[in-house]
């Protein structure tokens, strides 16, 4: 049976793991990532940490997944962020002279879609779209088992996508972008604002309770994000949608809004596409694992 080794690399912890190819995880490690060191420290810790995890000598390559769009041929980061210093640093590279392995780098929300969509939520079937909506909002396109990150790898920055001019600009997005109104942090935004609460999980909570206000955030949260997946299936047409991150906890507020919404905003034969939620415990580094070819 095939293995490979995934690695699902943040700004604050890195995991590895030896994954066989029907996404059982045979052996794994946590740590923290030492993101503030930059790249070489991060990167030996990396090796460090894959070697600790015992032979090796049968797996076919490593694949990477991280925080941020990548240029898929040269397998370097376009955008780093949370990882100071690897905007096209050489990653793959560094582990390849080491372990004398193809290593893959994708970016880590296309890492947990193509988990979902291969042995999660989204088995069996064909066009699959993975949307993560935790503190910001990305996505991933899988077809036939591949993920689609278009030629700059920016393909599933999808948190950008403008759902209502009228709102306000928050930091770097467009004005009226989804993840400024759709994600933990804007329903979080929200609550604050009609609540006196800090974050989503606390505006969930209150909504569990009845209050009314919650249940409005809620209610205007649902239509947006619908608006987007709309958006999304009117380009893509796919056969699911699979719903990870943290927000997607509180799915059973929601998600029937969602689908109701969404219902409305699409042509007729488009209605009833599944609007699922995520199945997998750590589809990031399992999604990395399979980014090995």
């Amino acid at each position: 049976m095939k293995k490979s080794i995934g690695v699902d690399l943040g700004g604050t912890s890195v995991r590895t793991a030896i994954v066989d190819s029907e996404g059982k995880i045979l052996k794994d490690l946590k740590e923290s990532s030492y993101a503030k060191e930059g790249p070489s420290v991060v990167l030996s810790h990396i090796a460090d940490m894959i070697e600790s995890l015992g032979d090796i000598s049968d797996c076919e390559g490593i694949g990477i997944g991280v925080p941020g769009p990548v240029d898929s041929e040269r397998k370097v980061m376009t955008l780093a962020t949370n990882l100071p210093g690897f905007a096209g640093y050489p990653i793959a590279s560094v582990l390849e002279e080491r372990f004398k392995l193809p290593v893959f780098v994708g970016n880590d929300a296309n890492a947990a879609g193509l988990a979902e969509a291969l042995v999660g939520a989204g088995k069996g079937k064909k066009i699959v779209y993975y949307v993560t909506q935790s503190t910001g909002i990305g996505g991933a396109l899988i077809i036939n088992g591949k993920v689609v990150s278009g030629k700059n790898g920016y393909a599933g920055e999808i948190g950008n996508i403008i759902i209502d001019r009228d709102r306000k600009k928050i930091n770097g997005l467009n004005i009226g972008a989804v993840e400024s109104e759709a994600s933990g942090t804007a329903i979080g935004r929200y609550g604050k604002e009609a609540l006196g609460v800090e974050t989503a999980i606390d505006v969930f909570d209150l909504a569990r309770k009845g209050d009314e206000k919650a249940w409005a955030i809620i209610e205007r949260m649902s239509e947006d994000f619908a608006q987007l997946l709309a958006t999304i299936a009117h380009v893509v047409d796919p056969d699911i949608f699979v719903i990870g991150g943290g927000c997607s906890n509180a799915s059973d507020l929601y998600f029937d809004k969602v689908r109701v919404y969404y219902d409305q905003m699409v042509h007729p034969a488009m209605r009833g596409v599944p609007i699922e939620r995520a199945v997998l415990k750590e589809p990031g580094v399992l999604g990395a694992a399979f980014f090995v070819e």
